[in-house]
């Protein structure tokens, strides 16, 4: 048996299994197995952008049950630099991190330069927003360094289009992203790091099932859906997955990218999708809103001035168990720190557990029921 530097054994890229199926919706509670633990789904990944979940360290993440995570291609290509991070043993080397790490490829970064970049076939001419460099992307430079970052699962390159977007250049786009899709397979070699499919098509149902179509025979061991959750309203982002998720293989993990909202990851969940990421809990929790059982909650508020409960006494993360509302609100208007970081530490793990409540309730046979108290608290408070 072959083991990393944490004395984890290596096994090849990444397996999954479903362990059991919702009766009456798509919802399904399986296993993420990678070369950094298994990882149990429908997972949350906090985000990590430049090899940091921004104000939380890799111990608390790992106090609040994380055992996946995300870092973004584009940032660590432009600082410190994918070079450097390979000669450190990569990502989870350098961050310090054992549990598994997914890197996305970019795509969304790039795409939202606006005049700063230029799409071709052959790839992304881009500026840096850092310093206005030059740089250009192509499907095999994206491989090239997502290998040397790492991570256990890499995201193919893709064209991520906005939202609103004509048909015409929407079905364009999804072509191209296919075709993209098959160059990163021929350039990816690393043996022991999963290369995940993109699904694009922006918001036409018939584009997003040949899209899935295209990137499904390709053969990957798991597919994303990209180009939600971009500014079209939740309806009809549900409505798309209602069409998209069907098209996609059972047998392989479905990851729906840059959604974390917990209605969102809710109604995900029931339409099949295994995976998901967002930024979201960490920057609202930096303008002091909170996730709690009762819906959302801003303690930077004056209501919260002499309220010395929990932010959610039902929830078991650091903040909670130690601190009131009172006292966080103090730090937020005093600009101190560790504000930012107790709110930031509280809305991952209500999420992290939102997550495990909602595989708990898959595999006792209640999701239905889970769902509708959920609703009752998201959509009527």
């Amino acid at each position: 048996m072959e083991f990393d530097v944490y004395g984890v054994m290596l096994i090849t890229a990444v397996r999954f299994r479903v362990e059991k199926r919702s009766e009456n919706t798509m919802a399904r509670a399986g296993v993420l197995l990678t070369r950094h633990g298994e990882v149990p789904t429908p997972v949350f990944m906090p985000v990590g952008t430049q090899a940091s979940v921004k104000t939380v360290s890799p111990e608390e993440l790992r106090q609040i049950g994380a055992g996946i995570i995300l870092s973004n291609t584009y940032h660590l290509y432009l600082r410190p630099g994918h070079e450097l991070i390979e000669k450190a043993g990569g990502l989870h080397s350098f961050m310090s991190w054992d549990g598994a790490v997914l890197t996305d490829s970019g795509g969304y970064q790039v795409f939202s330069l606006g005049p700063l970049r230029t799409i071709s076939e052959e790839g992304v001419e881009f500026r840096s927003h850092i310093d206005g460099s030059p740089h250009m992307f192509t499907p095999e430079r994206v491989m090239e360094i997502e290998m040397a970052l790492g991570a256990d699962i890499a995201m193919c390159f893709d064209e991520c289009t906005p939202y609103p977007c004509d048909y015409e250049y929407a079905k364009e786009s999804a072509a191209m992203t296919a075709r993209w899709a098959e160059r990163c397979l021929e350039a990816h070699s690393r043996e022991d790091q999963a290369l995940f499919g993109i699904v694009q098509g922006s918001v036409y149902p018939d584009l997003r099932k040949s899209s899935a179509a295209d990137i499904s025979s390709l053969g990957f061991p798991g597919y994303a859906i990209g180009g939600l959750s971009v500014g079209e309203p939740k309806d009809l982002m549900y409505s798309i997955l209602d069409e998209t998720v069907p098209c996609l293989p059972e047998d392989k993990p479905r990851y729906l990218m840059g959604v974390g909202s917990p209605d969102a990851l809710l109604e995900g969940v029931a339409r099949g999708v295994d995976m998901f990421d967002c930024v979201l809990p960490t920057r609202v929790a930096r303008n002091g809103t909170v996730f709690t059982r009762e819906g959302r909650i801003i303690v930077r508020d004056a209501a919260y001035a002499e309220d010395f409960r929990p932010l959610d006494p039902g929830c078991d993360c650091y903040a909670c168990r130690n601190f009131s509302r009172a006292y966080i609100r103090h730090l937020l208007k005093a600009g101190e720190v560790l504000g930012i970081r107790l709110t930031s530490i509280h809305n991952l793990r209500h999420l992290i557990r939102m997550m495990e409540e909602i595989r708990s309730a898959i595999i006792e046979g209640t999701f239905s029921e889970y769902r509708k108290e959920q609703w009752e608290i998201w959509y009527n408070n």
